[in-house]
C-alpha cells in the first residue's frame, strides 16, 4: 500500500491534487496565446496541434481538478490527472534529453520554473499520489 488508506486522508489528497491542477488551469486560460508558445517551445508537436492543445489542456486541468476535488466521475478524473502527468513527465524528459533551456509552462505562462529533474520528480510524486487515489477502494467522500 502506498499511502494510508483513510477516507479523510484520500479526501486531503484529492484536495491536494485538484487544487494543484485547478491552480495551474487559471494562467493558461487567461493567456492561451502564451500557453500556446510555451507548447511550441518544447519541439514535440506539430504546429497544427500548438493552439488545439493551448486551448483544451487547461480546461481538461481545470475540470479534472474541479471533479477530482468533488469526487465526482472519481476515477475518470484520476485517469486523466494521471495521464496527464504522464504526459507532462515525458514532454519534460524529452526537452531535457535534447537540452532544451526553457520554462515549463506549467502554473505561469510567463518565464516560471524551468524544465529540470526536479520538475519529473515532482511530476512522478503527483502521479504516484493520483494513482493512488485511484486504486483506493475505500468510501470516498463527495459531494
Amino acid at each position: 500500500m502506498l499511502l494510508c488508506t483513510n477516507s479523510w486522508t484520500l479526501l486531503l489528497l484529492r484536495l491536494f491534487i485538484g487544487g494543484i491542477f485547478i491552480y495551474a488551469s487559471i494562467d493558461k486560460i487567461a493567456h492561451p496565446e502564451q500557453f500556446a508558445r510555451a507548447i511550441e517551445n518544447y519541439r514535440i508537436l506539430p504546429w497544427f496541434l500548438i493552439n488545439i492543445f493551448a486551448i483544451i489542456l487547461p480546461w481538461i486541468e481545470l475540470v479534472s481538478g474541479v471533479l477530482l476535488i468533488a469526487g465526482v466521475w472519481l476515477n475518470g478524473s484520476a485517469i486523466t490527472i494521471s495521464a496527464l502527468l504522464l504526459i507532462f513527465i515525458i514532454a519534460i524528459t524529452a526537452g531535457l534529453l535534447r537540452g532544451l533551456d526553457i520554462s515549463c509552462g506549467c502554473f505561469n505562462t510567463t518565464g516560471g520554473q524551468k524544465i529540470g529533474l526536479s520538475l519529473i520528480i515532482k511530476d512522478v510524486v503527483l502521479l504516484l499520489i493520483t494513482i493512488h487515489i485511484y486504486n483506493s477502494r475505500r468510501v470516498h467522500h463527495s459531494l
